[in-house]
């Protein structure tokens, strides 16, 4: 069998087509082709306003500088999450803050953020593990509580819902990925969703070097129609008319894709359920995008089935090593030990391969394969 990724992206001759278009046009970049990709996913969503940036990582740079993130301040997040939820704080000068993770789920443990809250904290950040929300009520009730802003990390939730409602409408801001494994792609891309037209147009000019050309904002309102002033440090951070038209396409196909990543999830249930390795959480089977199905083995023999799982031709992948133990956060003085619950959790995570078109043939496959080698006396 052909080598199976841990995820990869669908590619149909529709977004072939549409990307054409826009090739054709006048237009390749700061064309109409952007609004209607950030009206598509406001739309989805349920949000007043969605702003696209170049990828995921400077969208979040965006959130945290429009939530007002900048030195001295401090921001709690998880530390199961990818590292860029954390660099997107440093880029700002700020403290990212690691709370623990709840030790079924990966997602982040509520009353671990809430005790790591002091007078320099700004932001909370909430990560959707795999797809599956976090407690967005209860992190919204202590961001209000606290009088923070809260921000959801969603790079990997894009239409997955919260109590019968789409992600995207429980936090201050919301931040969606479009890398190629995600739920839907641009290549590489990310946007921002938010119900508060302040921070709605703090990002539109940060996302452009901070520059504004609206009359009603200009501070000298005087000159030519040409003018424009830079009010803030922004930075270049815009998507292009050729992604943005591929988001358009891809959009009309997310639930489907979402609902294939389901029914995927849904057989490797059925088809485990005797190995002796940890599952996902089923009971967040109709509520995750299922981004990722992590399962958990041994963190002594992880590394091990690991690398023959590679050697057969499964493209596995480990999410995530908590951010406090890459080795730039301990140049910065973060120490193992931090969180301890997220550290067991991640010794024995190994993401198997879902994606919207992984057929059930490759799926007993990868199982076949993790059945033998967990059997096998070599581990």
């Amino acid at each position: 069998m052909a080598f199976i990724p841990y995820s990869r992206q669908t590619i149909g001759e529709d977004d072939i087509r549409a990307v054409t278009k826009v090739l054709r046009s006048p237009f390749i970049t700061q064309g109409p082709a952007i609004k209607e990709f950030e009206s598509a996913i406001a739309r989805y969503c349920g949000a007043r306003y969605a702003v696209a940036f170049s990828n995921g990582t400077t969208a979040l740079h965006a959130a945290y500088a429009a939530a007002g993130v900048g030195k001295g301040d401090e921001v709690v997040m998880p530390a199961l999450t990818f590292a860029a939820t954390g660099n997107a704080a440093l880029y700002l000068g700020a403290k990212p803050v690691f709370a623990d993770s709840d030790a079924e789920t990966g997602n982040v443990d509520v009353r671990a953020v809430e005790k790591k809250i002091t007078r320099r904290t700004k932001a909370i950040v909430g990560v959707d593990y795999a797809g599956a929300p976090a407690d967005l009520t209860a992190l919204r009730a202590l961001a209000r509580k606290q009088k923070l802003v809260f921000i959801e990390d969603g790079a990997q939730s894009l239409g997955a819902r919260y109590k019968g409602r789409p992600v995207g409408m429980q936090a201050d801001m919301t931040m969606f990925s479009f890398h190629p494994v995600k739920s839907i792609t641009t290549g590489e891309g990310g946007v921002i969703v938010t119900n508060n037209k302040k921070y709605f147009e703090l990002l539109m000019m940060f996302r452009t070097h901070g520059m504004t050309k609206d009359p009603k904002k200009l501070r000298d309102k005087k000159k030519a129609a040409w003018h424009q002033e830079m009010h803030v440090l922004g930075n270049n951070y815009r998507l292009t008319d050729i992604q943005a038209a591929l988001g358009v396409s891809q959009m009309k196909k997310l639930d489907r894709f979402v609902a294939q990543r389901r029914a995927a999830a849904e057989r490797y249930f059925s088809l485990l359920k005797t190995l002796p390795i940890a599952l996902p959480q089923r009971s967040t089977l109709k509520s995750s995008a299922w981004h990722l199905f992590v399962v958990r083995v041994d963190p002594r023999t992880r590394d091990r089935v690991f690398t023959q799982l590679r050697g057969k031709g499964i493209g596995v992948q480990v999410h995530y090593l908590p951010v406090y133990l890459h080795p730039y956060y301990r140049s910065l003085g973060y120490k193992k030990g931090l969180c301890p619950r997220a550290e067991t959790f991640a010794a024995g995570c190994i993401s198997i391969p879902l994606f919207p078109n992984i057929t059930p043939k490759e799926q007993a496959f990868v199982v076949r394969a993790l059945t033998a080698i967990l059997a096998s006396k070599s581990l």
